[in-house]
């Protein structure tokens, strides 16, 4: 069995390597949505790629799990609006905005854990929660309006990182269920609302007629990179404690920002770089905003 500090070295790697490639699959779901698979349609399918491949595996774990069933329900459906949320998000609106708005993650995640984990915050903690919503109004802020997000894309990214929260406080709740029904919860999750969007919008299918072997195979692959990186997070999150996970996920939007510049040529303005720089202070110092008492209770 590994040692801690190893163990704790291979939880903050997956969670970059997740945070890498969350950071960088905006742009082939974007090639998707521009070979005519909508965002409903891929999330489906990248995501049900990984629950016919590998959920079958998994089906001990689940059933070991069984009195936990209700909370992995809960996991599964809040990871499936984040990962809905944020592929419409991303291919709707401008990629570094809807990830900022995303990454107010450690204000929700700060509620959250404190009501569910008993996780108490010291005085880091709440300039945290301060830092991150000041920055919010700094990059939302409009003369003569209020400092709500502009569009359906940036309030479809602020919803993800609620989600995004949730999910990831109730992962580490979930401390004693393995990461394979974990897993199996997320995909399936993700399957089971883009199903219900499927139905509201059955055009979305349109394109199965006329798909060709490119676009099958890319959502083939985007589905096995999503997979991973499933496995990636819940791993991480079992041995990393909620708002320190979120300092490392912040990397995510270091990727997106370099990735959107070169792929898209967005850019962003003095307001945006503002509330970043805010945004990204207070998810640095989340990871010092609970009490030792907590983050001892929060080792594994």
């Amino acid at each position: 069995m590994p040692s801690i500090p190893l163990q704790r070295t291979l939880a903050v790697s997956s969670l970059v390597y997740a945070a890498t490639l969350w950071g960088l699959v905006w742009y082939p779901y974007r090639l998707l949505n521009e070979a005519g698979v909508g965002g409903i349609a891929s999330s489906f399918i990248t995501y049900a790629v990984p629950l016919l491949l590998l959920g079958w595996l998994h089906g001990r774990a689940l059933h070991n799990a069984r009195g936990h069933w209700l909370w992995l329900a809960a996991l599964g459906l809040a990871a499936g609006w984040t990962n809905l949320a944020y592929v419409l998000g991303v291919l709707e609106g401008e990629v570094v905005r809807v990830l900022l708005l995303f990454y107010l993650s450690p204000l929700w995640t700060v509620l959250f854990s404190r009501f569910l984990l008993k996780e108490k915050l010291n005085r880091a903690g709440w300039a945290v929660m301060a830092l991150a919503a000041g920055g919010a109004l700094a990059m939302l802020w409009q003369p003569g309006d209020w400092p709500l997000p502009a569009n359906r894309a940036e309030w479809l990214g602020l919803s993800a990182g609620v989600m995004f929260a949730v999910s990831n406080v109730i992962s580490r709740h979930l401390g004693g269920v393995t990461e394979g029904a974990k897993v199996v919860s997320v995909w399936a999750g993700v399957a089971i609302l883009t199903l219900a969007g499927l139905a509201l919008k059955p055009d979305e299918l349109d394109f199965v007629a006329s798909a060709g072997v490119y676009t099958w195979l890319l959502l083939v692959g985007v589905g096995l990179a999503i997979g991973s990186m499933t496995y990636a997070v819940q791993y991480g999150l079992a041995r990393v404690p909620a708002n320190q996970a979120i300092v490392i996920f912040l990397f995510e939007l270091v990727v997106a920002a370099v990735a959107a510049y070169y792929l898209s040529n967005e850019r962003m303005g003095v307001q945006e770089w503002l509330g970043a720089i805010m945004i990204i202070t207070a998810s640095l110092f989340s990871g010092h905003m609970e009490d030792n008492q907590a983050e001892e209770k929060a080792h594994v």
